[in-house]
């Protein structure tokens, strides 16, 4: 009876932390033009016009540059002493799919099996989130939905973060396979002694893992040469995609020895493959470059992988690709901050060797190529979607990034959540407003 009555309580729970705010809803379609006036604005491509302007039409960018004539403009809005800025992409995230981690109801991360090419994490993404309410407020306006558990975990997908349903926050989808190396790493005898498993290889056995997974690439690419088939299989159709480079397969790998194995794919099986994770990238960036190999940092502010690597290095990381001409993007996975430090993450790139624009780039355009969406989103160019945000000031800065107004396709978006309405909340109980 006691575990009767505590499953129900669960469930309650469970049922009180997924749910949205009620008063935050998504923004209806654009109907009136508008104009940015007199701003800085940061292009997204290295370039920054001062005291300049944006025009939004129908959801696009018609104009922007300085010396603008809004004829068609309804509306105007004063941006002096403000920053204009593409909305940043957080290119890798859990976000939809986990709403509190200790809930186990309200997670839809992962799949039973350790091949799971079927699995499409849009169709699970949850649109009534309270992680998506604390993101824009930082200028995240899109996001790369990524599945877990087994190998291969199925497809990402990329979604804007305004929308009623999956459907409507569709960016594009099933842009990305996604595959977790196995981590090759040895481990101490006294583990396997402490927890009275018997000892095993893990790179043997992670070695025989890559091997299966190579076998079922082979058999699928056998499986759709065929023009016919008695029966349909439907985890060789799911990756149709990687064999005509529709579709990426994004390795997720931190070590020199994993990612030389990802190298393997891209020259056995020609897929177009992107590191995540990417920790040690800097020690290969010559041999990423020479074979087209894309990289998501997926944490700057961590510690190195090995213990005589300088304890700057995440930090340096960037640069260093940047430098060896490697496509990157950085974004934050964080358990605790859930993609909002983003901007922060490339602004800590910025103090180490990067410039500015180029770290906005690691969180703008970068992510869009990667991502496949650069002729939609990314810089703040002549027909792309209008997806931007004003920053009082650099909105790399946390000091200085308060957003005051945000914009995907042309819709102004509420920038409200939970945490600010009970800021207002206390505010008024204690007479300090």
């Amino acid at each position: 009876m006691k575990k009767i009555i505590i499953y129900f309580i669960s469930i309650i729970l469970s049922s009180c932390v997924v749910k949205a705010q009620e008063n935050i809803y998504p923004a209806p379609k654009q109907t009136a033009p508008f104009i940015i006036t007199n701003a800085t604005v940061h292009i997204g491509n290295g370039q920054v016009l001062p005291n300049a302007s944006v025009e939004v039409k129908d959801g696009k960018i018609i104009q922007v540059g300085t010396g603008i004539t809004a004829a068609a403009a309804e509306k105007a809005i004063d941006a002096s002493g403000k920053q204009v800025y593409p909305g940043l992409i957080l290119s890798v995230t859990n976000l939809g799919l986990v709403e509190v981690p200790s809930v186990r109801a309200s997670n839809d991360l992962t799949e039973i099996g350790e091949i799971d090419p079927s699995i499409r994490s849009i169709v699970a993404y949850n649109t009534d989130s309270k992680v998506t309410n604390t993101l824009r407020p930082n200028g995240i306006l899109l996001a790369n939905i990524v599945p877990q558990g087994g190998l291969i975990s199925g497809s990402s997908s990329v979604v804007q973060l305004d929308a009623w349903n999956w459907e409507d926050a569709a960016y594009k989808m099933d842009n990305a396979m996604n595959f977790y190396m196995p981590s090759l790493l040895p481990r101490p005898a006294r583990l396997a002694a402490f927890f009275g498993t018997p000892q095993t290889d893990p790179i043997k056995e992670g070695l025989e893992k890559i091997d299966e997974i190579k076998s079922f690439f082979r058999e699928a690419k056998a499986y759709l040469a065929s023009p016919a088939h008695e029966e349909t299989n439907i985890k060789f159709n799911a990756v149709k995609g990687l064999f005509d480079n529709s579709q990426k397969l994004f390795v997720h790998a931190n070590t020199v020895k994993q990612m030389l194995l990802a190298i393997d794919f891209v020259k056995e099986f020609h897929f177009s493959v992107v590191i995540v994770g990417g920790a040690d990238s800097w020690q290969i960036a010559d041999l990423l470059k020479q074979n087209g190999i894309a990289v998501i940092l997926t944490q700057p502010h961590t510690l190195p992988i090995l213990e005589d690597d300088d304890i700057e290095q995440p930090y340096k990381t960037p640069a260093m690709l940047q430098k060896a001409g490697v496509l990157f993007a950085i974004t934050d996975v964080d358990g605790e901050t859930r993609g909002r430090n983003l901007a922060f993450n490339a602004g800590t790139a910025a103090a180490y060797g990067l410039t500015k624009e180029q770290a906005l780039q690691s969180i703008t355009i970068n992510a869009a190529k990667i991502l496949g969406v650069a002729d939609k989103t990314g810089t703040l160019e002549v027909g792309k979607d209008a997806n931007l945000f004003i920053s009082t000031g650099d909105a790399l800065d946390m000091r200085t990034n308060i957003i005051t107004a945000a914009f995907i396709q042309g819709r102004q978006i509420s920038l409200d959540n939970k945490q600010k309405q009970l800021f207002e909340k206390y505010k008024y109980k204690y007479g300090l407003k």
